[in-house]
């Protein structure tokens, strides 16, 4: 038996912008912004290749990425620096995240903490349970999310820093980082995640 393997390249670039404040530390707000194209790699639907746009997963974590620039660079926002990334890779491995953390723009060490949004478009609308992973990575969660107040929509935490998305990164690296996510649905990896669910 005898076999070839073939080295097969890609770049893939992260996007990020600095809202610089003038504080003394830096938040990182990040979500990824990658999906899986035609779905070979990845894909739980067994149909002939489409194209996966990816509504949920990530680009309403990006959605939301955008706003939240657009609503901290209000000047009553000055007690941190913001750091907004669009991760790329995050699909194949955490690349993006992981080179950053290896790479990264500022100083590491005047990171506050890292808020990650993965799959944040289809919060379910009889439960209304709003994932909030990581929330041991900092013994500072716990209180900020008890006293979090959002309409009828209930917090439901998860301690581990680890999990299959770019906050682990920042975690691995010694940075607090959660995760917020509204949940799994069978759309997942398939080309039937489109914008008209979110």
């Amino acid at each position: 038996i005898t076999t070839e393997l073939v080295k097969e390249e890609k770049t893939g670039h992260n996007v990020v912008a600095l809202l610089d404040k003038g504080a003394s530390n830096t938040v990182v707000i990040g979500a990824h912004y990658d999906h899986l194209g035609y779905g070979h790699d990845g894909s739980l639907y067994r149909g002939k290749p489409a194209i996966h746009n990816g509504a949920d997963d990530n680009a309403s974590g990006t959605a939301a990425l955008i706003e939240l620039a657009r609503l901290l660079s209000q000047p009553v926002c000055r007690n941190n620096n913001y750091l907004f990334i669009a991760f790329s890779g995050e699909e194949m491995g955490l690349l993006g995240s992981s080179h950053f953390v290896k790479n990264p723009t500022i100083d590491t060490s005047r990171i506050s903490y890292m808020l990650n949004m993965d799959m944040v478009g289809r919060l379910k609308s009889d439960t209304k349970i709003l994932q909030v992973l990581g929330a041991g990575t900092s013994p500072e969660w716990k209180s900020a999310l008890d006293g979090l107040m959002m309409d009828s929509i209930t917090i439901k935490t998860s301690e581990s820093g680890i999990g299959p998305s770019d906050h682990t990164s920042f975690y691995l690296a010694g940075i607090p980082a959660i995760h917020f996510f509204s949940g799994t649905h069978e759309d997942y990896h398939k080309p039937s995640d489109d914008e008209e669910k979110i």
